[in-house]
């Protein structure tokens, strides 16, 4: 097929290379003629683990880029939009899909034929059916689902992983309105054979994305809610978790014995918050999108309350032990809200970077691939080294904010470089027994 992708995000970019990867031929779209200059030279605008070698291959064979939306929908076949929808505190603000509807809905007045336009951004139920399609009629002058075909295609792409999670889907989730919308989308995805498809209606397609992070979201904070009570009863979340895990409901073991170990388990574990472009926003969303429509989302309410309080645990262990903070050399290693991404929205690190400042610490930094995006977004308010052992090396205090695989390696660092150092695991991901001066979350 011929595919435009309206967006070059994270969901857009990585939506279209895959797309090209796959076969089709793409061209995605961004009013930033930087970033479309820099995909067209091989260069992510962003950093994703298999990017690179995906535009390496396809560009410019299968995979081109421009800021022409019009040409790139009037020669394509279905048109993705991917563009993002930020949270005003209120709402979702629908700026820019109401603009992307209505450019693809002028390019359809002068196109002839049928064309498929599919939502792929995170929107609240109805976005699809009650603000896109009828821009799209509006502008176009034309009718849907007669002369052109509108659906809803949520992505389940876990920044870090989003490359492996496209080309290896578990589920694909195919929102129309009509049979010929549907099975339009059917055929940009027919390469998947195994995975599971649901067809369904765009309002469906929308609740089962936001479904599917919160619940995600209220796994995170029950755990953390958990790993605190766990701390003032002087019991380690982490045995308790660990306990947990093994039920077989939660793990099955198979026939031969061996024991299975869903990725869901890594969010029943206690850490420091959530963070990233979607969780907070989307459980923030559908809150609102719930009140405002006259039914109460208590428990939604209090996974986003307790992330929001979790940050200052690291806070509260680190002047538990040190006390006043002014002058006092403390460490941040990590600054992207997990790992395997340059992504720092919403990371925990920033509250208590904030924190840190404001209490007058000495604060250096280590992220092994979000340092541009941490020191456009912090300034001089943090030092940033080039490797973890300058990070380390002078701290009073080391925080863990994010479970790099290379961060496993602080407890010979700290050994030989400051036996005396404060270590707070704010992810529980080192054994709390090879660090001497050692505390965690939960713990």
């Amino acid at each position: 097929m011929k595919v435009s992708v309206i967006g070059t995000g994270y969901v857009g970019l990585v939506s279209g290379a895959c797309l090209s990867e796959l076969g089709h031929q793409v061209v995605c779209v961004d009013v930033d003629a930087r970033k479309v200059d820099m995909i067209e030279r091989k260069d992510p605008p962003i950093y994703e683990k298999g990017l690179q070698a995906l535009l390496e291959r396809n560009v410019p064979a299968r995979l081109t880029a421009t800021t022409d939306l019009r040409k790139a929908v009037i020669e394509s076949n279905l048109s993705l939009i991917a563009v993002g929808t930020p949270f005003d505190g209120q709402l979702i603000d629908l700026k820019y899909i109401r603009q992307a509807a209505a450019d693809i809905g002028r390019a359809l007045r002068d196109k002839p034929g049928w064309h498929m336009v599919v939502v792929k951004s995170t929107v609240v139920p109805g976005t699809t059916t009650d603000v896109v399609l009828p821009i799209l009629e509006a502008e176009s002058g034309k009718t849907a689902g007669v002369d052109f075909g509108v659906g809803m295609n949520p992505e389940f792409l876990r920044e870090g992983e989003a490359v492996d999670d496209f080309m290896n889907p578990d589920r694909i989730v195919l929102g129309g309105i009509d049979d010929r919308s549907i099975d339009a989308l059917g055929q940009l995805y027919e390469v998947f054979h195994t995975a599971d498809k649901v067809r369904t209606d765009p309002r469906t397609a929308e609740m089962i994305k936001y479904t599917a992070n919160s619940l995600l979201a209220t796994l995170i904070s029950f755990s953390n809610e958990i790993a605190n009570l766990c701390a003032a009863q002087k019991v380690d979340v982490a045995e308790a978790m660990k306990g947990v895990h093994l039920d077989r409901r939660f793990s099955p073991i198979r026939p031969d014995g061996e024991r299975v170990t869903p990725g869901f388990i890594s969010y029943l574990w206690p850490g420091a918050g959530f963070g990233g472009s979607c969780f907070p926003k989307d459980v923030k969303a559908l809150v609102a999108h719930g009140e405002n429509g006259g039914v109460p989302m208590q428990l939604l309410r209090a996974v986003i309350e307790v992330n929001n309080r979790q940050p200052q645990k690291m806070i509260d262990m680190l002047t538990d032990r040190v006390g006043d903070l002014s002058g006092v050399p403390v460490t941040v290693l990590g600054v992207a809200f997990k790992p395997g991404t340059d992504d720092i929205r919403e990371s925990p690190s920033l509250p208590v970077i904030r924190e840190l400042k404001s209490r007058g610490a000495a604060i250096t930094a280590f992220d092994p691939i979000a340092r541009r995006e941490a020191e456009h977004a912090l300034g001089d308010a943090v030092t940033f080294r080039d490797n973890l052992k300058d990070a380390v090396s002078g701290a009073r205090a080391v925080l863990l904010m994010t479970a790099w695989p290379e961060f496993r390696g602080l407890p010979a660092l700290v050994a030989s470089v400051g036996p005396d150092t404060l270590v707070i695991d704010g992810r529980r991901m080192l054994d709390k027994g090879s660090v001497a001066n050692y505390a965690g979350i939960g713990l």
